[in-house]
């Protein structure tokens, strides 16, 4: 059987016009179906392909002898990575070369690569050698079991990174919490939502349109995908013998970016745009009282402050209560009931400030980001903050007889 070798995928839908989906795979022009496709993302990789390629040749013969293609997608990489798959998938039937010249992107490379794949599982892994290719064993185990999805997490027994500084364990952990804010159903499913290590089962995003920024690809598959049962496994994360690591501040601006794409695809966005008027409505009341109390009153500074702070929440609390929950509200008649949501409303929004400045903070600071950039970014993140937390903690329908 003749594999198809080194080409451009020009045929199909263009990004970021249409999104990408994955196609079931009797949609496929290619022979048969496979039981695993796993892709590797290249970029400036040359000087660690051949080696991934003999270690996962040597797993995957064994643990799906003959059913299985690896798939290298190299981005026009500089070093001619792209070159250098195309010999070595002379040597390795099983391997497929792409090269792509008109795209760039971790992310879009593993769906380019997944919609040329014949795979009934569909599979990532870095080419850096910074995954450990014997984990797919245990990854396969999983898929065996049933899970629609396997990652191979950090966070979990038997996982851990081998040699990284009090800083970056500090943004990686960051970067999860602000996940978790943002997007708490869909990165609170994993332990490891950061990770690029995992296999997936096609029917779980077929015809989904996926439309990832960075290289977080896995949030991408937790948000869009029919997602039921998620296996993980633990892998050490090893240092980069070769070459250069590609992690920078752009990275983490664009899983920011990321973040609030989903959340805002994901939002029910009549009701979030209620909300945004509410809040807007709070800053003209905040001004108005601060300048009755300061002027009129002529109260101190601090007092005054905190009293019109106090009266726009309230303020906000009515009609978010009244109109942008007005749904939810009614199921939870009673002034005792109203009373609470007004507390939790309260906590909710002095989070939100501890949370404002600590953004800032973290964005200026280690990051370098400009401060204003980094004001407006932290807003935007506090009021998808205030809406989700609000939405599903103070107005959710409880004890409701």
């Amino acid at each position: 059987m003749s594999q198809p070798k080194s080409s451009e995928i020009e045929v199909l839908p263009p990004f970021p016009e249409t999104g990408l989906r994955i196609y079931p795979n009797d949609r496929t022009t290619l022979d048969r179906p496979l039981k695993l496709s796993l892709v590797v993302p290249t970029y400036n990789e040359r000087r660690n392909l051949r080696q991934l390629v003999q270690r996962l040749t040597q797993l995957l013969d064994r643990l799906v002898p003959n059913d299985y293609e690896l798939i290298v997608v190299d981005d026009d990489s500089g070093d001619r990575t792209w070159e250098l798959a195309d010999h070595l998938a002379q040597l390795y039937p099983q391997l497929r070369s792409i090269r792509r010249r008109h795209e760039r992107g971790l992310s879009t490379a593993v769906i380019r690569g997944w919609q040329a794949a014949r795979g009934e599982i569909l599979g990532v892994i870095d080419a850096d050698l910074q995954h450990p290719p014997e984990v797919l064993a245990n990854l396969w185990e999983e898929i065996d079991r049933g899970a629609d999805l396997a990652v191979a997490s950090r966070h979990v027994e038997g996982g851990g990174v081998s040699d990284w500084s009090l800083a970056r364990r500090f943004l990686s952990r960051g970067a999860q919490l602000i996940g978790l804010i943002l997007l708490p159903g869909v990165v609170g499913r994993v332990s490891d939502p950061m990770s690029g290590f995992f296999m997936v089962r096609r029917d779980a995003i077929a015809g989904k349109p996926l439309d990832p920024v960075g290289y977080k690809i896995l949030i991408e598959v937790l948000g869009r995908g029919d997602i039921r049962w998620i296996g993980e496994v633990g892998y050490v994360f090893q240092e980069r013998n070769e070459g250069e690591s590609k992690v920078t501040w752009k990275q983490y601006l664009e899983y920011l970016q990321h973040l609030l794409r989903l959340r805002v695809d994901l939002l029910p966005l009549a009701r979030f745009l209620r909300f945004g008027v509410v809040g807007f409505s709070g800053v003209f009341v905040d001004l108005a009282v601060f300048y009755l109390l300061r002027d009129g009153l002529a109260l101190g500074l601090t007092r005054s402050a905190v009293l019109s702070a106090e009266v726009a929440i309230f303020n906000n609390f009515l009609w978010n209560d009244l109109w942008t929950f007005a749904d939810l509200s009614r199921r939870q008649r009673g002034w005792r009931k109203r009373f609470k949501r007004f507390l939790k409303f309260n906590l909710v929004c002095l989070a939100g400030l501890l949370l404002n400045v600590s953004i800032v903070n973290l964005l200026f600071n280690l990051l370098g980001v400009n401060e204003y950039v980094a004001k407006l970014i932290a807003i935007a993140l506090v009021t998808f903050w205030n809406f989700w937390i609000n939405l599903k903690l103070n107005w959710r329908v409880t004890d409701v007889r």
